[in-house]
C-alpha cells in the first residue's frame, strides 16, 4: 500500500507543473469553440496544431528551428568559454577585478538590443552580429555568477587543503570547482534564458531566417496561427535546452545532497 502510494505521489509531483497549463488549454479550447473571439486574434488550438503539422511536414519549420538553433548554441558556447575563465580570474584577483568592474556593471545593465543598430552597422545583417549579440546577452549573467561562487568558497575548506599538503591545482580541482560550479551552473541556465530572448530579438529586427523572423513574418501576413506555432515552438526549444543543461551539469553538483534537479 506504501509502494502504492508512493508512486501516486511521484506522479502527481510531475503532473501538479502542467496542471494550470491544462486548465488553460481547456480554457482556450472552449473560448474558441464557442467563438468568444475572432479567430483572427486568436485562432483554436486545433488551427494552431494544424498549422505547426503543415509547417513541419513541409521543412520550413525545422529550417527556422535550426537557425536559430545554431545562432543561440554558437553564442552560448562563446560566452561559456570566456565568462567561466575570467570569472575565476576575477575572482581570485581582486585587483583586476577592480580595473574592470566599471565596465562590467556599464554593459551589463545595457539593454542588449540596444547594440542591435550598432552590431548591424558593424558586422552587417549575418550571423557574426547576432552571435556577437547573444554573447553581450550570455556572457555577464555567467562571469557575475562564476565571481560569486569561486568568491563564495569557504576558505577554511581551503586552508584544511593546504594542511594535509593538496598542490594548487588539486585545491582548484577538488575543493574551489566543487564549491562554485551550483552558481556557475545557475548562471549558465539564466544565460541560456537570456540567449533565447536576445536571438529571437534580433531576428526579428534583421533576418531571413530563424524562429523571430518565422514570428514576424506571420504579424506581417496577419496569420497568427504561424505566429503561435513560433512561440509555441520557443517554448519547447527553451524548456528542453535547459533540461539538456540541467542533465549535463547535474554529476557535478549530486555531491549536493540539498541541490533539487
Amino acid at each position: 500500500m506504501l509502494k502504492f502510494r508512493a508512486l501516486g505521489n511521484a506522479v502527481l509531483n510531475k503532473l501538479r507543473p502542467w496542471v494550470l497549463l491544462t486548465i488553460l488549454v481547456i480554457l482556450w479550447y472552449a473560448a474558441a469553440a464557442k467563438s468568444i473571439w475572432s479567430p483572427y486574434l486568436l485562432p483554436s488550438p486545433q488551427r494552431v496544431g494544424q498549422t505547426l503539422g503543415e509547417l513541419a511536414l513541409s521543412g520550413e519549420l525545422l529550417i527556422h528551428i535550426w537557425a536559430s538553433l545554431f545562432r543561440m548554441a554558437i553564442g552560448f558556447l562563446v560566452s561559456v568559454a570566456l565568462a567561466i575563465p575570467l570569472g575565476f580570474i576575477f575572482a581570485v584577483k581582486p585587483r583586476v577585478y577592480a580595473y574592470g568592474k566599471g565596465i562590467v556593471e556599464l554593459l551589463r545593465n545595457t539593454p542588449p538590443l540596444a547594440f542591435i543598430p550598432l552590431l548591424i552597422l558593424w558586422c552587417g545583417i549575418g550571423e557574426l552580429s547576432k552571435i556577437i549579440l547573444i554573447v553581450l546577452v550570455a556572457f555577464f549573467p555567467i562571469l557575475i555568477n562564476t565571481i560569486e561562487g569561486v568568491s563564495g568558497v569557504d576558505q577554511k575548506l581551503v586552508e584544511t587543503g593546504r594542511v594535509f599538503g593538496f598542490s594548487r591545482h588539486r585545491i582548484f580541482r577538488e575543493i574551489v570547482l566543487p564549491s562554485a560550479f551550483p552558481n556557475i551552473a545557475a548562471g549558465m541556465r539564466i544565460g541560456m534564458g537570456y540567449s533565447w530572448r536576445a536571438i529571437i530579438g534580433a531576428e526579428m529586427i534583421a533576418s531571413s531566417s530563424g524562429l523571430g523572423y518565422m514570428i514576424l513574418y506571420g504579424q506581417q501576413l496577419s496569420q497568427t496561427d504561424a505566429m503561435l506555432c513560433g512561440i509555441i515552438v520557443i517554448a519547447l526549444l527553451g524548456m528542453l535546452g535547459e533540461l539538456l543543461l540541467t542533465w549535463a551539469t547535474k554529476p557535478f553538483l549530486i555531491w549536493r545532497k540539498n541541490t533539487e534537479y
